[in-house]
């Protein structure tokens, strides 16, 4: 008794396993609002009329931020550390015989709210696994700049210059220091950027991040008449806080049942010792533009060559299989594009060639399975007939 039930359960695991194994779907990604942290540090340049060097500073930055869609994020960034100023003076202008050459450095603290947009998800759908993800932000707030006494040293050095030279001096709006304070200075500013984003697991991916802040005109102690501006290059860490998304299991469609005809042929004797030469097989690969299921008239021309290969063989069948390239989209999108590929080719074969239905089969493989090693060259359907 105790063996029959053993073999009862194992009777009943073996129809378990074998009716998962021929369950057929794709996995869909579901994105998840999350929270996710920041840590970068890099290099900042305040532009300014003297060599990039003296006006080269570090920088750094925390950020948290909060993604609401897939495509659209909101992001907390306090960029802090050093920014400096430069001029220039030549003495041949002057009747001097030395140069003025002088620069400074003073602190900030700059926090800002900035709109995010994931780009790469904008065009070519949401996909978690994708390695490489292009951002894109805007947003503005306030930067506290402090400790500007290099400053002050600097403008008594460039008050005693410039009294040397007397009436020779020619006033220059963009090197003097009318604009010169002390303390702490608040600036509303805006800010603009760029980030490069690597995945590395679903929780952690590293980024380069290139941003643009304009300021008012007082930031440097410089009067210029014209906008401030400090370029920051950083590189650092993502963490997500959270899950980013889930997956959904979408059971694949059932099969289109296609009702052929039963042909009754005449049988005709043939002589005893006919020689019939084997036929060899034809292969059309018709290729499509990506996201795109539309046969082009040089693509149409590779479909004719199938029918004119089944004409002339009655007895061929043609097998028809759709694809899609992994280098777009998600499962979802691909196995739909690759379907609707090898569906035009069935039905122009049908429709225009009259092409019996018994003769055709077809599938289509989505982006699981990839024919040829050019990603590109993976948007085709491929036609072998027999």
């Amino acid at each position: 008794m105790k063996k029959m039930i053993m073999s009862l359960l194992l009777f009943l695991g073996v129809l378990s396993a074998s009716a998962q194994a021929e369950q057929k779907g794709t996995t869909e990604y579901v994105f998840q609002p999350h929270w996710y942290l920041m840590l970068q540090g890099g290099g900042q340049y305040t532009l300014g009329e003297t060599s990039f060097s003296d006006l080269f500073s570090p920088t750094a930055q925390v950020a948290l931020g909060y993604n609401f869609t897939k495509v659209v994020g909101l992001r907390l960034a306090v960029n802090a550390w050093q920014s400096k100023g430069a001029i220039e003076l030549k003495g041949d202008q002057y009747g001097i015989n030395a140069d003025f050459n002088d620069k400074w450095a003073y602190k900030y603290v700059a926090p800002a709210l900035e709109l995010n947009f994931n780009l790469s998800n904008l065009v070519c759908g949401f996909n978690p696994k994708r390695v490489f993800n292009l951002y894109a932000f805007v947003g503005g707030g306030a930067n506290i700049a402090f400790g500007n006494d290099d400053a002050q040293d600097v403008y008594q050095r460039y008050i005693s210059y410039i009294g040397r030279a007397n009436n020779n001096f020619v006033y220059d709006s963009r090197q003097n220091m009318d604009y010169l304070w002390d303390g702490s200075k608040v600036n509303v500013f805006g800010k603009g950027g760029l980030i490069f984003d690597f995945r590395v697991s679903d929780k952690v991916s590293i980024n380069i991040e290139a941003n643009a802040n304009i300021l008012s005109d007082k930031y440097n102690s410089k009067k210029a008449d014209n906008a401030d501006w400090y370029f920051n290059a950083l590189a650092g860490v993502k963490i997500n806080l959270g899950k980013t998304y889930t997956e959904k299991f979408i059971p694949a469609p059932e099969p289109e049942i296609r009702y052929v005809e039963k042909v009754v042929e005449k049988i005709v004797e043939v002589p005893a010792k006919v020689e019939v030469k084997p036929i060899e097989k034809i292969r059309r690969d018709i290729f499509f533009k990506i996201n795109s299921y539309k046969v082009s008239e040089t693509e149409a021309e590779k479909i004719k060559d199938i029918a004119d290969y089944l004409n002339q063989n009655p007895n061929a069948k043609v097998e028809v299989t759709g694809y899609a390239d992994a280098g777009t989209g998600n499962n979802r999108i691909n196995d739909r594009l690759a379907a609707q590929r090898a569906d035009v080719v069935v039905k122009a074969l049908m429709n225009q060639y009259n092409i019996s239905a018994d003769r055709i089969s077809y599938d289509s493989k989505g982006s699981r399975v990839q024919p040829f090693a050019e990603n590109d060259l993976n948007r085709v359907t491929i036609c072998i007939a027999e």
